[in-house]
């Protein structure tokens, strides 16, 4: 798996939809008409801080294992991309053009779990392995990570909007450092509720909280529907129990 800046993207000869891609996810963050909710998003990528990747179509088989390949290389030198870094991956486009949110959120479920089963090291043990718990997030090659996906689906949630099926992996080391000056995140924070209710037609998620809150559920938050509802237990723990039921 090669992860690409957005530059060596743009000026290099890859696929066209790898262009276009990037492209478009650059005019997201860049719009200053109605400026991306997410503003540590939009300094990463102003920065350049963010690392690319390109996957299959999600029903290719190989698909889940080219993430978990992204994941590991990312994983391994993330440090050095600068403190507001990510890894934006993106879909290559599915001939089924209509599924619904909810047939999105089914397979970025499965893409997280069987790329979880290729996992090289073990699951880091401050962490609970039970979604359930407060305290749990998605982890990868010993590394924590916020998971965000966006799909061509949404409507009403345009901050879930993305023409091609993408995610944004974000190290908890850089949420920890945003947050180290209580006074500032807590100001940037309102902004951010301020811009989500501007740029969405939908009411902002009641699943939306804060790591290490009593009722906070990270999962909920990596795929938001675009209304306001959510499935009741979190899909990447029922997976992994059924694989394992398998073997």
């Amino acid at each position: 798996m090669t992860l690409f800046t957005k530059e060596s993207v743009l000026q290099s000869g890859v696929d066209t939809w790898k262009k276009d891609a990037v492209a478009l996810f650059s005019a997201k963050m860049q719009d200053r008409t109605k400026p991306f909710p997410c503003i540590p998003a939009t300094m990463g990528h102003q920065l350049d801080h963010f690392q690319y990747g390109f996957l299959p179509d999600p029903f290719d088989v190989s698909a889940a294992s080219e993430l978990a390949r992204a994941l590991e290389e990312y994983s391994t030198h993330y440090r050095e991309l600068g403190r507001y870094t990510s890894l934006v991956l993106f879909y290559k486009k599915t001939g089924q053009y209509s599924l619904s949110v909810e047939e999105y959120e089914q397979i970025f479920w499965e893409q997280l779990s069987q790329s979880s089963l290729l996992d090289k090291l073990d699951w880091p043990e401050p962490i609970p392995a039970d979604p359930e718990n407060t305290l749990w997030e998605f982890c990868f090659h010993g590394e924590q990570y916020f998971v965000y996906c966006g799909t061509p689906a949404h409507k009403n949630r345009q901050s879930r909007y993305f023409p091609y099926l993408m995610l944004a992996i974000t190290p908890r080391s850089v949420l920890v450092e945003f947050n180290k000056s209580p006074d500032r995140a807590a100001k940037i924070k309102s902004s951010i509720r301020e811009r989500l209710a501007n740029y969405d037609k939908a009411p902002i998620h009641p699943d939306l909280n804060m790591y290490g809150n009593e009722d906070n559920y990270e999962w909920k938050q990596y795929f938001l529907r675009d209304d306001d509802t959510t499935i009741s237990k979190c899909p990447f723990h029922h997976y992994l129990k059924k694989t394992n039921k398998n073997e």
